[in-house]
């Protein structure tokens, strides 16, 4: 059930910082409210996570969730650059995020 809830954890962080985006292009409250929900959802999700997984573990696939999470949606949805370096080291921290489960 841990890897379960990381997982929801690191989707909801990429909500979180989707609407830390909106934010920054519109403060209003649905901004404001996709941002708090995305960030207190991947939190508690970490914190149940984390009671049958190691912390060091959690804490990497977590960010490694909401790094490329991130990333992805930057490419898909705000025009960020869609590079192959950029898609190749996208790939390396899913391979270190697979690497950390499979050693867990």
């Amino acid at each position: 059930m841990g890897w379960i809830f990381l997982m929801f954890a690191g989707i909801f962080e990429v909500v979180g910082v989707v609407g830390m985006n909106q934010i920054n292009k519109a403060k209003n409250f649905r901004s404001f409210s996709i941002f708090i929900v995305g960030i207190i959802m991947s939190f508690g999700l970490l914190s149940l996570a984390m009671k049958s997984l190691p912390m060091g573990t959690s804490y990497a696939v977590w960010t490694g969730i909401g790094t490329v999470g991130g990333a992805i949606v930057g490419m898909l949805f705000y025009g960020e650059s869609k590079d192959w370096k950029r898609i190749m080291f996208i790939m390396m921290v899913l391979g270190a995020a697979v690497g950390l489960k499979l050693m867990a």
